[in-house]
């Protein structure tokens, strides 16, 4: 039995019906849709996209964080952190985009889903790892891509490029040790050298 890919505005409405007042806002943008749901009831929503018979949303394909704290600059006004999962129904063959923001700019937190899907697992470390988010009730969150001593949340957009400290292996020590960054901040502009009527240009 082949299986085609429906309609996104046909998807926008089963997640709408399903979620109720469980959502904010169920749009399509660019063929994709996204669902935004408030933090009180994420976990609640995450549930009925995946167990509803309309939506079956099997798979969490990916989670990540979002530091929206520059988007003031651009008019926008909000949460500075928020949770973006994509969720793939491979027996619909529907997807989805699931937006929640962190109540909290201080001490972002969020519900963990890991009891839904496995796969939130590594997700959301990466998530606390770089951004900082705290996902309540997930049952081992630690660091996963930095080491066990870093300071801050690399990802988050007020991190310096440089970071706060470097590590090294000490010889004479014989051991790891962590000193203040020695990295001189530098022009990262790139140099374009072009040669004459490069590409038929006059």
């Amino acid at each position: 039995m082949t299986s085609f890919a429906v309609s996104p505005e046909a998807v926008r409405d089963a997640v709408a019906l399903v979620l109720g007042d469980a959502a904010r806002k169920v749009h399509v943008l660019l063929g994709q849709v996204i669902c935004e749901v408030p933090a009180a009831r994420y976990h609640q929503a995450m549930q009925l996209l995946r167990d509803a018979p309309t939506c079956r949303f099997e798979q969490l394909v990916d989670l990540c964080a979002v530091d929206h704290s520059t988007y003031g600059d651009i008019g926008a006004d909000g949460a500075r952190y928020s949770v973006v999962s994509h969720l793939l129904s491979v027996s619909l063959n529907q997807r989805v985009r699931v937006k929640v923001f962190c109540p909290d700019d201080d001490f972002p937190v969020v519900d963990s889903v890991t009891d839904l899907w496995n796969s939130a697992q590594w997700y959301e470390r990466e998530a606390f790892d770089l951004f900082g988010v705290v996902f309540e009730g997930h049952g081992d969150l630690r660091r996963i891509l930095t080491d066990y001593g870093f300071i801050g949340h690399p990802f988050r957009k007020d991190f310096p490029l440089s970071g706060h400290v470097e590590m090294r292996y000490d010889a004479d020590q014989r051991r790891v040790i962590y000193e203040p960054v020695t990295i001189e901040p530098r022009e990262v502009t790139p140099r374009i050298i072009r040669e004459d009527k490069y590409g038929g240009l006059h």
